[in-house]
């Protein structure tokens, strides 16, 4: 009759022990430690995790179970979640003795369209359990909510796309209402101004002061200047008139005037070099965009 020893080196009976190990039967004399940081083994902390991972894969497939009662499914659903976070406990002391970091190989769970499937953050839902009555409105829920603010985000980037330059404000110097609203701006302040200093018992000269005016560069094109016109008189005779060389003059002193006023704080800048940058279009860089697109694929071709 063979002797225990003997017994116990048999396939079968390793084959047997693998098999109550796997269903959970195990007839070994230790257990699995309540806290994962006491075990200070780094193969211990591996074997625990596997175990762990054996009965959720055991629950998991038993969840799955039609004739199992909504009760029962609760109760299976909370010990998966239970195992869930000792698994992870039992992870950060794995990490903590130096060894694999499995929580950065775990996945996250997507639908067909590429989004993280709801609900596997925090409590997980299994097998039947998303079938109970109140979780299915919440997958629901949450599935709508998602595609509602995936929808939003669209219809906001096709509200503020392709706008022009005005949207900016880059041309709210070209017209005068923005000068005119900073010298009603400049003229209050001023008024203000010497309000305070009438509240404070200054003495002000009779009339008070006006707001001072600065003088500017031009950064408009010069009139053209009125070249002198002949116009035919009553005699059959071509005169210049008088008008347009006195207009002429005018222009060319208040355009000297004004390069002597700049050339004061700006001696090194012209007038030219004060103008904002031309911007382009809306339709202007569509066509740049397509010349240049053009421009690649007969590149592309051409060189094939």
């Amino acid at each position: 009759m063979a002797r225990n020893e003997e017994k116990s080196q048999s396939m079968l009976f390793r084959f047997r022990e693998a098999q109550a190990a796997e269903l959970g039967l195990s007839g070994r004399t230790d257990r699995r430690p309540r806290v994962a940081s006491s075990c200070k083994d780094l193969r211990q902390c591996e074997r625990w995790r596997g175990e762990i991972l054996r009965e959720i894969s055991r629950k998991v497939s038993k969840i799955q179970d039609f004739g199992l009662t909504d009760y029962e499914v609760r109760d299976i659903n909370d010990e998966i979640n239970k195992l869930l976070r000792e698994k992870h406990h039992w992870e950060n002391q794995i990490i903590a003795l130096g060894g694999a970091n499995y929580k950065r190989a775990a996945g996250k769970m997507t639908d067909g369209e590429g989004r993280e499937v709801p609900g596997m953050r925090g409590y997980k839902y299994f097998g039947r359990a998303k079938e109970l009555p109140g979780v299915k409105e919440l997958f629901a829920s949450s599935a709508a909510e998602s595609a509602e603010a995936e929808t939003y985000k669209h219809q906001r980037h096709d509200i503020f796309s392709n706008q022009g330059q005005a949207y900016y404000g880059d041309e709210d110097e070209k017209d005068g209402d923005l000068i005119k609203y900073e010298q009603e701006a400049e003229a209050e302040a001023w008024e203000d101004a010497l309000e305070n200093l009438r509240d404070s018992n200054i003495s002000l000269p009779d009339p008070p002061p006006s707001l001072p005016t600065a003088a500017f560069i031009s950064l408009d094109d010069p009139p053209a200047s009125s070249t002198t016109s002949d116009v035919p008189t009553a005699d059959g005779k071509r005169k210049s008139t008088a008008a347009a060389t006195k207009a002429a003059k005018k222009a060319k002193l208040d355009a000297e005037a004004a390069a002597q006023n700049g050339n004061g704080f700006m001696s090194v800048l012209r007038a030219e070099d004060l103008r904002p940058p031309t911007l382009l279009t809306v339709e202007q860089m569509e066509k740049l965009i397509v010349a240049a697109q053009k421009k690649q694929l007969l590149a592309d071709f051409v060189d094939e």
